[in-house]
């Protein structure tokens, strides 16, 4: 089977709600990593003192099938069309080791 790696850049605390969407389409788990951006405008200050806004990143395997119906979940639920809500990609064809093939348990 052909895999395939999502993977979403989302303000914090959104990334539960759509790992919930992306179950629903079709998705078995994912990953949560918490993160901090470096870009130009990631940094704010206030009264002096910077306060860095913190991502998460929501990493989903999925198979080749299932990948576009849970890359247009986490976009919707995510409101990534939005300006500044994130970023969404996918890395195709890759090798996965490790993971159970848990379509005959279903």
């Amino acid at each position: 089977m052909t895999y395939n790696t999502i993977f979403a850049v989302l303000p914090r605390g959104t990334a539960d709600s759509v790992m919930e969407a992306a179950k629903k389409a079709g998705a078995k788990g994912g990953t949560i990593f918490l993160a901090r951006g470096t870009g130009a405008h990631e940094a704010k200050t206030f009264f002096g003192l910077t306060i860095e806004s913190g991502r998460e990143i929501l990493m989903i395997v999925s198979s080749s099938e299932d990948t576009d119906q849970i890359l247009k979940a986490v976009i919707e639920s995510g409101r990534l069309t939005e300006p500044g809500s994130g970023i969404a990609f996918v890395i195709r064809g890759v090798d996965v080791y490790g993971l159970a093939d848990r379509t005959h348990l279903e």
